[in-house]
């Protein structure tokens, strides 16, 4: 989740054909990197003893998955960064391109184990079409009432460190503490907002040039959604 940005070149502030063509961009890079994305996911999913190798590493020891977040938040910091340059273009692809890639490999075994439990991708694809819906109405929702979602920025914050110390807690003591059903209906309230947020973002605080972290942005509440949709889905299976 990013920040508001304080920029006196910020879209809102530009002829309406400028404000347009910043959208059609940034919405299109969003829909290169959700292809890319499944495009990755296909690949992997279909590499012969994928299942296998993937969770046995995961199972090495308890704290595997925490290194694994580890790795994933540093190198998700670093993709932000670049996607954020005001430098180099080249820079801004580069670091969607590697959040890209690495929310395949983090989404990797989330998915693979609904691929077991359903027997087949349709539990993914029950989970991509809502992923889908919810995006297309909280979209609307941002664009119809043009309000500035920024206020929520604080408040989405605290969550997310609240969050992310109870996944730790959970990964650190599996037997006494599990995140359930609940957990991910909030974690999909949350995710929501993260859009909501990022959306009024485009519409507000971005400014001309900064279209691919805008769909960075938006592609990692949406890989968010998702993940936690996905799981709402398995755990009523």
């Amino acid at each position: 989740m990013n920040t508001a940005y304080a920029n006196p070149y910020t879209v809102a502030d530009q002829p309406l054909d400028v404000r347009a063509a910043f959208i059609r961009k940034t919405y299109a890079h969003l829909a290169g990197a959700v292809a890319i994305f499944a495009l990755l996911e296909a690949l992997l999913l279909n590499i012969p003893n994928i299942s296998n190798t993937v969770f046995s590493l995961l199972g090495a020891n308890q704290y595997s998955w925490l290194i694994v977040m580890g790795v994933y938040m540093g190198v998700s910091h670093m993709a932000h960064k670049w996607a954020m340059s005001s430098t180099s273009l080249s820079t801004q692809y580069l670091g969607l391109g590697v959040y890209v890639v690495i929310q395949a490999l983090i989404m990797l075994p989330l998915l693979l184990q609904a691929q077991i439990m359903s027997g087949d991708n349709s539990m993914i694809m029950k989970a991509g079409g809502v992923t889908a819906m919810l995006f297309l109405a909280l979209t609307f929702i941002a664009f119809t009432t043009k309000k500035d979602f920024s206020f929520l920025g604080g408040m989405l914050k605290i969550v997310g460190f609240v969050a992310l110390g109870l996944i730790v807690v959970s990964i650190v003591f599996p037997g006494a503490f599990t995140l359930g059903l609940w957990f991910s209906v909030a974690m999909v309230i949350f995710a929501a907002g993260t859009i909501l947020y990022n959306t009024g973002n485009i519409i507000h605080h971005y400014g001309t040039s900064q279209y691919v972290a805008a769909a960075l942005g938006l592609f990692s509440s949406i890989a968010l959604l998702f993940w936690y949709i996905l799981r709402i889905f398995m755990s009523r299976d």
